[in-house]
């Protein structure tokens, strides 16, 4: 049996966001629309390398978007795979209210 792509899609980015350095990088990107990593940095409690690993994770599993200006990364939230990502979180809600009825 194949999955739906939808539900592949679905489960990774859900592993893209499955550590908390990973959560608090998207909520400080959709506080401040981009960001610096070395900005990041300053706000996690974490190494340089540790969170540009996490941002590589992000960025590759479509979450994010990131371009180098000079020798800074700039990374923003990217919008559209972002509201899929949250229409599909609320139809997963959806199904798993109505299971438990």
């Amino acid at each position: 049996m194949d999955f739906p792509k939808t539900d592949i899609q679905f489960a990774e980015w859900c592993k893209a966001l499955a550590h908390p350095a990973r959560i608090s990088i998207i909520k400080t990107l959709m506080n401040r629309r981009e960001c610096i990593c070395g900005e990041l940095v300053l706000d996690l409690p974490l190494s340089q390398s540790t969170v540009s690993q996490h941002l590589k994770a992000l960025k590759e599993s479509g979450l994010i978007q990131g371009e180098v200006e000079g020798t800074k990364s700039k990374y923003c939230i990217n919008k559209k795979n972002m509201k899929l990502f949250m229409k599909m979180m609320g139809t997963f809600q959806e199904s798993m209210n109505q299971g438990c009825n």
